[in-house]
């Protein structure tokens, strides 16, 4: 499953040929960085722990057998390394009350941000996503920027691909209230009043 130009190269690299790896990190590199981010909520930490999972494929290339894309590998590889790390410094981040967001508004939200220049609204979701618990930035990051399915979801973290969407729409109450907080009010109002 995984694609023929990462196995071409990880053939290589078990074959003896270590400076291909470098191939692998340039293509990986931003996204686990990324995802290294959005978990730890600081820099070099994520910096640190971008380099810890490349340094932990390197070293179990040979396990990897190919029914899954590499990148889902990849990933996995940096969501448990967060967790390790999270563990390890037992923090705790911003605590987001989401019971009282319907998907109505859920959706109102979603459709607000469709009105924004796409830059805006990336930047926008950017900036809040850095403000959920670390497991919800990292699932929608996955989700809806590197449009990962379920199915792909499921094996980097884990768990079914019904309890990662039960999580993803979790994670989006979350954003939403977060988003609401930021989005002008008269851009919020305007979509509930479309939507009835």
């Amino acid at each position: 499953m995984t694609t023929n130009n990462d196995q071409i190269l990880i053939n290589q690299i078990i074959a003896g040929d270590s400076n291909v790896f470098a191939v692998l990190v340039d293509r990986y590199k931003d996204l686990v960085f990324t995802l290294c981010l959005r978990m730890l909520k600081n820099r070099e930490e994520a910096e640190e722990v971008a380099q810890d999972t490349f340094v932990k494929v390197y070293r179990s290339l040979d396990k990897f057998k190919g029914d899954s894309k590499f990148s889902t590998w990849i990933y996995k590889v940096a969501y448990h390394s967060c967790l390790d790390r999270l563990k390890r410094n037992k923090k705790e981040y911003l605590n987001v009350a989401i019971d009282e967001f319907t998907e109505h508004q859920v959706k109102t939200i979603d459709n607000a941000l469709e009105s924004l220049i796409e830059e805006e609204r990336k930047q926008a979701i950017q900036d809040c996503l850095q403000l959920l618990p670390a497991e919800d930035g990292f699932l929608l990051t996955l989700y809806y920027f590197e449009e990962q399915s379920l199915e792909e979801i499921s094996k980097i973290v884990n768990l079914t691909p019904n309890n990662v969407k039960v999580k993803l729409f979790r994670s989006r109450k979350k954003l939403a209230s977060i988003l609401k907080e930021k989005l002008e009010p008269e851009i919020i109002d305007y979509y509930e009043r479309e939507d009835r």
